[in-house]
This record gives C-alpha cells, sequence and structure tokens, in this order.
C-alpha cells in the first residue's frame, strides 16, 4: 500500500485504522489489539486513528496498553488524535453540556492527557475535531504553533472545517494546516461540491475521510429492491466480482481516486475485515467508472 505526503514532508499511510469502536469490542484485550494492531501492518496501515473522547475517553488508554506490551510499534505507526469536543462523562464531572473548547488551557491539558493515554512521546497529528463558535484562532493558533516547536506534536489539522475556517485559524498561524478529516463517502458527497475538497486540493492538504462507508448504512440500505441504494449496491458488486474483491474495498477505490489524496478511516474490530482493508489498493477505477458511481450515488445525471 502506498503512502500520502503531507504538507509538512511527513506521510500517512494510505489508509488509516479508526479506533473509535475498540472499547465496544467484545474482546479488547492487549493481545487481541495488538492482533488488529498487526493485521494492519501487514498491509502497510501505518496510521491510527484516535480522539480523546473515543470510548467515553478510553480508546486511547486501551490503545495504548497495546503500544506498552510491545514498544516497538512506537517506531512503525503514526498516531493521529484530536480533541475541542467536551461530552458529558464522569471523565470531566465539571461539564455541564457537551460543548467545544479550543482553549488554549484546555487543548494543552488534552494532549498532555493523549500523550500519557496513549504512552508516546510524540503525536505525529493533532486535528481540532470540530469548528468551535467561540474560537480565538490568535490564540489557538499561537498555542498550537507553541506545541509543534516543544516536540509535543508533529503536525495539525482540522476536523469538519469548512474552508473559511481553515482559512481562519490558518491565518492565525506560522507552521501549515496539514489536513481537514471531513465525512466523505457515496452516501456523503457534499464535500466534492462544497468547496472543501477544492480547497483541500488548492492548498495540497490531503483529506482523511470519516465514515467512509456511511456508518455501515452503504450496505445496510441496500437491501430494498429498486431504490437508489440497491441500484448502486448493484453496481458495486458487480465491480466487486469482475476485481475479485468485496464491495467495501470498491467503495474505498473509489474515494481513493480523487486527486486531492483521500485517505479513508477504516474501522473494524473483526480480524477478518480489517485482513481485507487493502484490497482497495487493487481495485481498478476510471473516470467513467467513478462518474457512474457518483451517479447513482447522487440519483441522477450530472447537469
Amino acid at each position: 500500500m502506498g503512502r500520502i505526503t503531507l504538507p509538512n514532508g511527513r506521510s500517512l499511510s494510505r489508509m488509516a485504522y479508526g479506533v473509535w469502536r475498540l472499547s465496544e469490542a467484545t474482546d479488547h484485550s492487549v493481545n487481541t489489539n495488538l492482533a488488529r494492531i498487526d493485521a494492519c501492518l501487514a498491509q502497510g496501515i501505518t496510521t491510527f486513528d484516535h480522539a480523546d473522547i473515543y470510548g467515553n475517553y478510553s480508546c486511547e488508554e486501551l490503545f495504548g496498553h497495546a503500544i506498552k506490551a510491545r514498544p516497538s510499534l512506537k517506531d512503525q505507526i503514526e498516531i493521529v488524535t484530536k480533541t475541542d469536543i467536551m461530552l458529558l462523562s464522569d471523565k470531566w464531572p465539571n461539564t455541564r453540556v457537551k460543548h467545544y473548547d479550543t482553549s488554549a488551557a484546555h487543548v494543552t491539558a488534552s494532549v498532555e492527557c493523549s500523550l500519557s493515554r496513549i504512552g508516546v512521546d510524540v503525536i505525529d497529528l493533532l486535528l481540532i475535531h470540530r469548528p468551535d463558535p467561540l474560537m480565538d484562532a490568535q490564540a489557538l493558533g499561537a498555542c498550537l504553533d507553541g506545541l509543534i516547536d516543544s516536540g509535543k506534536l508533529r503536525g495539525v489539522g482540522v476536523s469538519n472545517f469548512m474552508p473559511w475556517d481553515v482559512d481562519l485559524l490558518q491565518s492565525c498561524m506560522k507552521h501549515k494546516l496539514q489536513t481537514n478529516q471531513l465525512e466523505l463517502s457515496l452516501l456523503h458527497t457534499a464535500p466534492f461540491t462544497n468547496g472543501q475538497l477544492a480547497h483541500a486540493q488548492q492548498h495540497r492538504m490531503p483529506v482523511m475521510a470519516w465514515s467512509p462507508l456511511g456508518g455501515g448504512r452503504l450496505h445496510s440500505q441496500a437491501g430494498t429492491p429498486g431504490t437508489a441504494a440497491a441500484r448502486l449496491a448493484l453496481k458495486l458488486e458487480t465491480l466487486a466480482r469482475a476485481a475479485g474483491t468485496d464491495t467495501t474495498a470498491v467503495a474505498m477505490a473509489w474515494l481513493m481516486h480523487h486527486p486531492v489524496g483521500v485517505v479513508p478511516v477504516m474501522g473494524s474490530n473483526q480480524l477478518d475485515r480489517i485482513a481485507r482493508f487493502g484490497d482497495a489498493a487493487r481495485v481498478p477505477m476510471d473516470r467513467q467508472t467513478w462518474y457512474e458511481l457518483y451517479e447513482l450515488a447522487n440519483g441522477h445525471e450530472v447537469p
């Protein structure tokens, strides 16, 4: 599997493994989590996507137990994590309402917590999880620059930002933002036309795609005959058979065909499914096939 180069010259694997469901697994023992990590590494998937809030603030720590058991992993993987969402949780007993916190004090404390939970000395990429209406861009930008300069972060990006949100934060930073992680799939195609992907391509920023299978809806909605979802599913199945793989691989190949450089964030606790993620790299995808799927996804041909 290839790699995607970030603006700072570092790179991510062509796909990433998302750990947001790690705490939901029937078995999230150290040995089983190591097996999941190994299944990714065997395919060249070295980028692992976290957020402080995942699993009610538990998934980073579960992953960290695996790193503690095998410290050599630190030199084999890239850690991406996120900050600013504050959940109603016993972990933060003074939180009265779910909100966003991009204050320098919170972001700094969150980074320290993530470093401790995961058990690493540096985070490869910190993302601001959601645009914060109360974001003080100058204060946040200075904080993020300082965390990079201190060696605690190798880079910073954003998640779910619109182009103007990206530009605002970037205008207050000396270090370049590295990525925008967006909801992007055959069931959520808005970023292709709302300016998010165009802006990312203009600034040479690869995009990470969360929920690349529509939260499982891409497959779950396919069973109703005559619907747009069923027609899309049929086309995916036809392409999957021709490539000797499954529909997940085709849907990921469709995303990865975009010139901006899309890194799908894949999430599964099942080892057999994880072992097939890399199949997407061998699915042929040309321009007309891409548009056939785009048309089916939108329910109409392009104008």
